[in-house]
């Protein structure tokens, strides 16, 4: 079964495109899967935070990490906290390629809301852009129970897999960049009893 777009993916490529400083190179902040598998070339990583927005993981997948019938988790990161992870920075020449790429990976179904946010690294800030998540998106899943979380990492397969891999690779991803996201060890905890 093929999952059409909750809206066109193009027009929210093009007005990134439009928002991006194309004399400069891009910068694209990564939080989950980016962080363990950014799959494009780029030129430099750097740990990064980002205020206001903190990751969570409440989005419904139905193609990566679970079906149409039995939807699996991925990370949205929501308004609200603060988020750590990397940030990496595209050469320019290869900046607009690079993210038409990335688009075909992320916004498959234009779940996501592309925007361009101010990410704090070591060697001082950086315009990023990063794949937010709305609340009332109906791929939000809200506050969902610790026997729903349990259900859905024990039973959630897609194309690339199954949640609990996806949790797992993303925590260790995180690990490797010394970024500790203590809510997500302690759903681990809860739904590993």
């Amino acid at each position: 079964m093929t999952l059409k777009p909750l809206r066109d993916p193009l027009p929210l490529l093009e007005q990134a495109l439009r928002e991006w400083n194309a004399h400069e190179d891009m910068w694209i902040f990564g939080y989950g899967s980016l962080i363990w598998n950014p799959d494009f070339e780029f030129a430099e990583r750097r740990s990064a935070r980002v205020n206001g927005w903190h990751r969570a993981l409440k989005m419904w997948s139905r193609i990566n990490r679970g079906t149409p019938e039995r939807p699996g988790l991925v990370f949205g990161m929501l308004s609200g906290g603060c988020c750590r992870g990397v940030v990496f920075r595209v050469p320019r020449d290869h900046a607009a390629a690079t993210l038409t790429r990335l688009w075909a990976r992320e916004m498959v179904t234009a779940v996501y809301d592309p925007k361009w946010l101010t990410a704090h690294t070591p060697q001082g800030p950086v315009r990023a852009l990063a794949f937010t998540l709305s609340r009332k998106s109906p791929s939000h899943t809200g506050d969902l129970t610790e026997e729903e979380y349990r259900a859905i990492f024990e039973q959630a397969t897609g194309k690339y897999g199954t949640t609990r891999e996806y949790v797992h690779n993303t925590l260790e991803g995180l690990r490797r960049h010394d970024i500790h996201d203590r809510h997500l060890e302690r759903l681990l905890r809860l739904i590993s009893r």
